[in-house]
């Protein structure tokens, strides 16, 4: 059953815990007090048993995605089947119509079409804005609600976690975009975090300042490790990634590699666009 964590929001936590997703993909389950309907946003893996217990409850009239990653989208579509309720997210791959299947309309009349940042929806009683994050993946998306206690509330999908820092996502995540999302999440203010992994957070502002600062701090330690090997202004290659990665991340675990060679990447090729 889904565990309430702010006046609009509930979460169901999905049994895929990993080094990528924490203690799981949190499925968020929306509505205002009293509503007859229901929003979901990010159903998670295709596991039949999770799917079930979010569809259990008030009708689905919605179902949202913040971006393309499997563990956010995979059980999308027998979602839609289960609820009826259409799915839409940035990418048009992922979304379905109400009932399933292809982009487009169904018999029960549900349209899919992509989001857009700047778009506001009316849902489940609630108003969500949604809101253009990219960076972590060029499709993600973060939901405000500006409505949910005295501060608001921003769903941010991976953008923003509950424990730790994200990745830079190959091979459409941008450190130069991610740096002007969290610019754009910090104007709201001290808002309640309900990120995709970990934990609620208080005060949205403060979070981002944090991220900024580790993220800037990276980057450093990567100039400084360029510079330090004679390696400045080589061209970005594996071969490149694997000897930054080594000087930046070595004390990692192995688990995380794959992610720290990606947000490697990402700082190498946001370092050679300046330079």
């Amino acid at each position: 059953m889904p565990v309430r964590v702010t006046d609009h929001a509930s979460v169901l936590l999905a049994p895929n815990p990993g080094p990528m997703t924490l203690d799981g993909t949190r499925s968020y389950v929306l509505a205002a007090p009293g509503a007859r309907t229901r929003m979901v946003v990010d159903p998670g893996p295709d596991d039949v048993a999770h799917l079930s217990a979010l569809a259990d409850g008030p009708r689905v009239e919605l179902v949202l995605v913040t971006h393309r990653h499997a563990d956010h989208t995979a059980g999308a579509a027998r979602f839609a089947e289960l609820t009826g309720a259409p799915v839409r997210a940035a990418d048009p791959v992922h979304c379905h119509p109400a009932g399933g299947g292809p982009l487009g309309g169904s018999a029960h009349g549900g349209t899919a079409e992509p989001l857009h940042g700047g778009e506001v929806l009316h849902a489940a009683g609630l108003r969500i804005e949604v809101v253009a994050t990219p960076g972590h993946t060029a499709d993600s998306l973060s939901f405000r609600l500006p409505d949910d206690g005295p501060r608001g509330s921003v769903l941010t999908g991976d953008t923003i976690l509950g424990r730790g820092t994200t990745v830079i996502s190959a091979p459409d995540g941008s450190l130069s975009d991610y740096l002007t999302s969290l610019d754009t999440l910090e104007a709201f203010g001290a808002a309640t975090v309900l990120p995709a992994h970990g934990p609620h957070l208080d005060d949205l502002s403060a979070v981002v300042r944090a991220y900024r600062e580790h993220r800037l701090g990276r980057l450093a330690e990567v100039r400084a490790a360029l510079a330090a090997a004679g390696l400045a202004g080589d061209p970005v290659t594996d071969r490149l990634v694997e000897q930054v990665t080594a000087i930046v991340y070595g004390a990692v675990t192995p688990g995380v590699l794959p992610a720290a060679r990606q947000s490697v990447r990402a700082q190498l090729r946001y370092l050679a666009e300046r330079t």
